[in-house]
């Protein structure tokens, strides 16, 4: 069943792969853990509690930085729920995108906020790595952690329930979820994705040296995701 699912989703070209942005500066300790870590890992005694700015953490002797929680309308979030527990929510999963234009929107936005900092995208395969967590993934028809620009317009709120288990995927019907692949806007995993180096098809950097030396021979140069750069 896990990998029918895995399969069914994956089958079209543009979604064979899953990416991970990430700061470069983070290589390091995700390269030690050989996992991908929900940032509540990191700050529990935080949960719900908006990160103003980007958060220094550490893993063992590797620092780790989180980023600031954007800001969400009130209004966009469904009176089941509060600002509070849907950032708990966010808090407690790793966030994959699952086409390459999503990815490329993230690194525009975070390019403009934080011009002098690197950053770095991880290319997985998505058919094993969704195989391999089946019970920790869910999809999202939505970019859950940010709000959009014209809130009164929109047709749906944000809770968890905008997160479908991936078991459930295409048996749970309703405007807030994604029910066929090309609706999937966001891959959760809860916790963590482990093993990553299993999955690891190439690693996207500004400089070659940013990349851990155990990936090295994956390394890319990241200048082209950006929307600025020619084709």
């Amino acid at each position: 069943m896990n990998d029918t699912m895995a399969a069914a989703i994956t089958r079209s070209p543009n979604r064979k792969l899953l990416y991970h942005f990430t700061r470069a500066s983070n290589l390091p300790a995700i390269a030690y853990a050989d996992a991908l870590l929900a940032s509540a890992r990191f700050s529990p005694s935080a949960a719900g509690e908006r990160r103003l700015r980007p958060v220094a953490a550490k893993l063992e002797q590797y620092p780790v930085t989180l980023n600031a929680h954007l800001r969400i309308a009130d209004s966009m979030i469904d009176a089941s729920t509060t600002q509070e527990q849907f950032r708990a929510a966010l808090d407690r999963h790793v966030f994959l995108w699952p086409t390459r234009p999503y990815c490329q929107k993230m690194i525009d936005t975070y390019t403009r906020r934080e011009p002098d900092e690197r950053f770095a995208i991880l290319e997985l395969d998505a058919s094993s790595l969704l195989a391999d967590h089946y019970s920790a993934v869910k999809l999202s028809k939505y970019d859950s952690g940010s709000s959009p620009r014209f809130p009164a317009l929109c047709s749906y709120k944000k809770s968890p329930a905008m997160f479908v288990p991936l078991g459930l995927f295409g048996t749970a019907v309703n405007a807030t979820v994604p029910v066929k692949p090309s609706d999937i806007r966001e891959v959760l995993v809860e916790d963590r994705v482990a093993g990553i180096s299993r999955y690891l098809r190439s690693v996207y950097v500004d400089r070659c040296e940013d990349a851990p030396e155990k990936w090295r021979c994956l390394a890319r140069p990241l200048a082209p995701w950006r929307s600025s750069s020619p084709r």
